[in-house]
């Protein structure tokens, strides 16, 4: 099975993606493999994750041709200032001559993030990625961005104990897509009641009801996970849709309960 896209102006991103953070070592190569294999197109890294040169040997493993997989990767902002290097340096680890999209993964200073983005936009001159964006950007910051490039995604925290709909208008607004890391709250939202009942009534689990909410909001999501049960169990969730009402169930339970601890995380709206 391979998951439907959420589709923009001129390309597709594949809805599921593949959360790799914290994998590494063998455990990485065979989750990966596991993933493609069962029917995943999109496989989302970074720099700061330790684990592209994994990811890449996984995909080289694989059966399925490099065009046919999305591979995301970020550049820490340690490395703003030589982005093409470190960029060029991702490629080598990754085995491939590009990626599809390639993010900033928190903001800095306004300054320094104008030098990031102008590195981004000389990526994209150079063929070095498909498509260019942006994660951990709050309003003020993305318009900033989307002044000084053509950035089509921003990937940020999202899951039920936290509202990101004001981002969510704002990038909608500017034909941007939303990608949400750590949707299932790193497990917290497997032992809510509220969402324990709503999963029990549709006969699916709580993770699948998670991301069947998300993606009915038009977001991208990638969940991690290494046992083969979980990989396959959070791609099988195209066969059922929640209610208007359960969805605003669960929208019900945002407050601003971010589980992200990072000395690089924004001020957000």
């Amino acid at each position: 099975m391979v998951q439907d896209k959420i589709l923009m102006k001129n390309f597709g991103v594949p809805a599921i993606g593949f959360g790799t953070y914290k994998l590494t070592g063998q455990v990485c190569i065979q989750a990966v493999e596991e993933a493609l294999e069962i029917g995943y197109r999109h496989i989302d890294t970074a720099q700061f994750y330790k684990n592209e040169e994994e990811i890449g040997t996984a995909v080289k493993n694989s059966a399925i041709d490099r065009t046919d997989i999305f591979i995301t990767t970020k550049v820490f902002p340690t490395d703003f200032g030589n982005l093409i290097k470190a960029t060029e340096e991702s490629l080598k680890k990754l085995k491939t001559d590009h990626v599809d999209l390639l993010l900033l993964h928190w903001p800095s200073d306004n300054e320094t993030n104008m030098i990031a983005l102008e590195g981004l936009n000389e990526a994209l001159r150079q063929g070095y990625t498909r498509y260019i964006g942006v994660s951990n950007f709050n309003i003020e910051k993305l318009a900033l961005a989307l002044a000084q490039a053509p950035v089509v995604c921003n990937q940020v925290e999202y899951h039920p104990y936290i509202s990101q709909q004001k981002l969510m208008m704002f990038m909608k607004s500017h034909n941007m897509f939303m990608t949400a890391y750590s949707p299932l709250a790193k497990g917290r939202v497997i032992s809510d009641e509220v969402l324990s009942g709503l999963a029990a009534k549709y006969n699916k689990s709580v993770s699948q009801l998670v991301l069947r909410w998300l993606l009915q909001q038009d977001i991208v999501v990638i969940p991690k996970a290494t046992a083969i049960e979980r990989i396959r169990e959070n791609l099988n969730v195209d066969d059922f849709e929640l209610s208007d009402k359960d969805m605003i169930a669960i929208s019900d339970l945002q407050g601003n309960h971010r589980i992200t601890n990072s000395a690089w995380s924004p001020e957000w709206d």
